[in-house]
């Protein structure tokens, strides 16, 4: 037993928990009051020169953007025309049309 009496005997010990460290917050650094400062200076500066945007695009490439915007706005009220029930009704009849191919085979135990 003289092998063991330089043990430490107890709980381990953790580097960084205990009630000296756990009370402790850190400070904000200078250094990043100033980051965060210049950040938002660079975006408002961003923000003023977008303000005078010239339009790049072509004449086709708008026209077609046009188009675009106007078929989304006619696919918005097409959907928005119809009631749930409506959908549901125009559903059981397309599935009414459909073949018997996707049904399941009856399957019986006696033949």
């Amino acid at each position: 037993m003289a092998e063991y009496n330089h043990v430490q005997k107890g709980s381990l010990k953790l580097k960084g928990v205990g009630d000296i460290s756990a009370g402790k917050k850190k400070k904000r650094k200078d250094k990043e009051r100033k980051h965060l400062e210049q950040q938002i200076l660079t975006t408002e500066n961003e923000e003023e020169a977008n303000m005078g945007y010239i339009d790049k695009r072509t004449p086709a490439q708008m026209a077609f953007d046009k188009m675009q915007e106007k078929r989304q706005m006619e696919r918005i009220l097409n959907k928005a025309s119809k009631t749930h029930k409506q959908r549901v009704e125009d559903f059981n009849r397309h599935l009414d049309t459909l073949t018997e191919h996707y049904d399941i085979p009856k399957v019986s135990w006696t033949k």
